[in-house]
This record gives structure tokens, sequence and C-alpha cells, in this order.
């Protein structure tokens, strides 16, 4: 029986007195879809650099091919066949895709002069092998997530790799570009090249992959052939507890009014008479295709797209959206999908990301009071249940899920009155997602805050949301009870519209 190809044996590695991985054994065949899964924190990303050569194990040992390799370097993976697709993809954003693909060959023959000819001919191969169209003048810096990745492929296959590591895949993905990228994974492995799928998302786990490893705190607690698993029992692996669906079930107060009303909401090729209104303590799920409007929809309520057309009332008084100021002055408060680009500053601490939008709250004559101040970062801290021991960390040093729950507590600060939220689970793993479901569940109930969820994860529509719009070009084509649809329904009706 032929030796695997890449395999690990009882490794071990350690920073400092943090035990990053313990005991792990793993083998990934030829040609295998093989899952890697775990929530942040559990070990995921140590054991990809310990296998692509960024680490060396402190203990166990690592074989390609039946050969144990005594000390894996970088460039010794490349030239064993290992590459990585990481989750920022390592792409130039100011070069063109054509640059992105031909810079390697480009510096490993040594060339001093260009030749846009040939940078062209080395890109339109790459491309066309993974059978995909992409523009090869455009930068990459405009390529939407989807066509980053594609890039990444690209490039990645050009060394004719033998192992492909793709870290989070899917993470900013819609459900189209998921099913796209699984084609693309499909035929890499027809080609005989194993792939690594390391993810925390159970059902493209389920869908994609033909044999699992979850670890938990830098151990191994399943491993097997993915039929001997469903989603309960990868999330009790993954998490070590049971998570149970919860719905959420919302009755109006009597003679309760709307807090948000939209009628013939219109933006010039972007939106086109929409109409819909939002209760107290109403979840009302958004979902369409790529293009659907469902973000500028978000961006219109927000401030952000003042040329609409149509009325906005909130609290049954009519009001101008014209500007964020206006639309936070209005109890409006927003959650982008991209927690890292639009909902963060990176270079700043816990407290200041939370206190970020309650500076004129804090201030006295120009000046914050930084004793309220602290005061009031703490508390949010510690109502959103985020993990650190103190707010004067650096927000980069928390989870993805802890980092979301920052995003949404700076808001909750603002005591708003309407909450939208666009993918407020993106890249969060299944434990810290079940956390947040559960608080923005408390929000609607205890504070008669109104939601309005904007997502393309089925699941977390149906478990969370009363009622869910379908958008399609810019129009709404549905609004549906939950009780009256179903994650099934749902995306029969999406893959319909495609």
């Amino acid at each position: 029986m032929a030796a695997p190809l890449i395999e690990l044996r009882h490794v071990g590695k350690s920073f400092a007195a943090v035990r990053a991985l313990e005991d792990v054994s793993l083998s990934i065949g030829r040609g295998e879809i093989h899952c890697l899964a775990g929530e942040n924190g559990s070990g995921k990303s140590t054991l990809i650099k310990v296998v692509s050569g960024v680490w060396q194990p402190d203990q166990g040992e690592l074989l390609i091919d039946g050969q144990r390799i005594e000390s894996m370097t970088p460039r010794a993976a490349i030239a064993q066949g290992v590459q990585v697709i990481y989750q920022d993809f390592s792409l130039f954003g100011n070069l063109s895709v054509a640059e992105n693909l031909a810079l390697s060959s480009e510096l490993q023959e040594g060339r001093k002069l260009v030749s846009w000819r040939r940078v062209r001919q080395i890109a339109r191969q790459a491309i066309d092998r993974l059978g995909v169209e992409l523009d090869l003048d455009a930068p990459v810096e405009t390529l939407p997530t989807s066509g980053k990745q594609l890039v990444a492929i690209a490039r990645a296959l050009m060394s004719d790799p033998r192992l492909l590591i793709m870290d989070e895949p899917t993470t900013a993905l819609t459900g189209r570009e998921v099913a796209a990228l699984f084609r693309v994974v499909r035929d890499i492995q027809s080609r005989g090249i194993a792939v690594l799928f390391v993810s925390h998302k159970m059902r493209e786990m389920l869908e994609i992959s033909e044999r699992l490893t979850v670890i938990r705190n830098g151990r191994v607690v399943a491993a097997g052939p993915i039929a001997e698993f469903d989603e309960a029992a990868i999330t009790r692996a993954m998490t070590g507890q049971e998570i149970a669906a919860e719905g959420y079930r919302w009755e109006p107060s009597p003679g309760a009014a709307p807090l948000l009303e939209v009628e013939g909401l219109t933006i010039p090729g972007q939106l086109e008479d929409v109409s819909l209104r939002v209760m107290p303590g109403e979840i009302v799920g958004v979902s369409g295709l790529l293009g659907s409007g469902r973000t500028e929809l978000a961006l219109a309520l927000f401030g952000m797209r003042p040329g609409y057309a149509g009325r906005i009332r909130i609290g049954g008084r009519e009001v101008r959206l014209d500007s964020v100021q206006r639309a936070i002055g209005h109890g409006i408060a927003y959650v982008p999908e991209d927690r890292l680009t639009e909902g963060l500053f990176l270079a700043q601490t816990i407290d200041r990301n939370m206190l970020a939008t309650s500076l004129p709250r804090l201030s006295r004559a120009g000046v914050i009071q930084p004793g309220r101040a602290a005061r009031d970062a703490a508390g949010m801290i510690r109502e959103m249940a985020i993990a650190t021991p103190t707010g004067d960390r650096p927000v980069t040093q928390l989870s993805g899920g802890n980092q979301q729950r920052v995003v949404i507590g700076r808001w909750l600060l603002n005591d708003p009155r309407l909450l939208i939220l666009n993918g407020p689970t993106v890249g969060v793993d299944v434990g810290s997602k079940s956390g947040i479901h559960r608080k923005i569940r408390e929000l609607a109930r205890a504070r008669g805050l109104g939601v309005l969820m904007i997502s393309d994860d089925l699941p977390e529509l149906v478990e969370n949301c009363n009622r869910i719009l379908v958008l399609h070009r810019g129009r709404l084509v549905s609004d549906t009870p939950v009780e009256a649809t179903s994650e099934t329904a749902l995306g029969e009706q999406l893959a319909a519209l495609a």
C-alpha cells in the first residue's frame, strides 16, 4: 500500500508557555480532499505553518512520500510540492492580474527586462489551466474576493503542486461563489493534486471533503471518513459541547408602530422601488445573489447613498438619510461585512475601537472624560462577553468572533433603535457564531431593537429571523415569514434567480 503524500506523527509545537499543538497525527493521501476543522485558536494555522515549513515542530516527525523530512523550510516545502493559499491571498493589489501571475517566473529566471508579451502569455496559460475567465489587465485590488482567490489558486498551480492548502477559502464568498470554487477544487483533485481544505463551516466540509480531521485546543479530537460525520458530530467535536439550533419567535406588541418604514426606495442602477418595514424587537433577514442590492440597501439606510428617491420613516416620522451623521442621529447603526477593512481600527486597542462612535457623548467642551470612557468600555466588554483580560490589548489579538463583538458593542453604546448587520458572522467559528446569534436575539427581545440581518448563510437567517426578504437585481421579490419557508426552499428560490 502506497505511503501517504504527507504525514504528521505525534507533532507538538509550543510558543513560550502556550502549547499550540500537542501529539497531532495527520495523513493526507494523493489526490485526496481532506478537511482540517477547528474553531479559531484551535491550532489550525500552526499546523499549516508546520506542514509548509514556516515553523519547526518541537517534537514528532513530518514525512513526505514515506520519507522523514529532518528540517522543513518554506523553500523545501515548495520544492516538495506544497503550496499554501492564505486568507489574505498575499497578492499585490496595485499590480494587474497578469503581473501577479508572472512575477514569480520573472524573478526565478533573473530577468532584468520585462517582456509584456511574455507576461501575458504566462498569465493566460495559468488562467486557462483553471478554465475560468479573468481580465488580465485588471488591477487585483479591483477584483471581488472570488476573483482574487482565483488569481491566488492559478498562481499556486503554476508551480505544479502535489498538495494545495486552502486556509478558510470561503470566508468572504457568497453561496454561488462557493459552488464555483468547489468546481475548481474538484477539477484540481481530478489532476491528482491533494487539497487540505481548512474551514470551520460544517456544511462545506460535508460537501467537499473525503476525510475530516478536527482539532481542539491543539489536539486531534476526531478524524475519519466524512461519511462518519454529520453537522451535530462536527459541532460537538469542534466545541466540546452540544449547540442546539434555536429559532426566534416574535410577536408584535399590541398597538406597536413600525420602527422603520421604507417606501419606493430607488437608487438608479442599484435599487428599484423597494418597500419594507421593521417593527421594534423584530429581526428581519435579507438575502439575495451577488449584485442583488442587499448591501446598497444597507448603505442607503446608513446615509451612504444620499441620492436616493423614495420615503424613509423612523418611528413614524419621515427623515432624510443623506449622511452617516444623520443616520446615527436617528438611531441607526451599521455593522459592515468586512470588519477588518471597514469595521475596525486595527492599529488601536479594544477600548478605543469600542468607543469610536461614542466620543461626542463622552466629551465635555471637546475633552473626553476618561473615567466615564473607561467605565463604558469595560461595561460593554462584559456585556458582549469579549474574551480579553483588559481593553488595553490591540484589537488584532482577538479572535474573529471577539472582534465582531467589539464592532457590535461599539454601536450598542449609542443605544441604537435599528441595527443593520451585513454578514454578522462572516469568518466566525461555530461556537462564537452561536454566541453572537444568541446576543442579537437577546438584544431584540430585551431592548426592542429592530434588526436587519443581511446574510448568505441561509441557516443563519432561518434560525434568527422572523421574516426573510429576498432581493434580486435591486428589486424586492419576496417577503416571507420564517415559519412559511425553509433553508431548502430559500436555496431553491435563490438558485432559480441565478
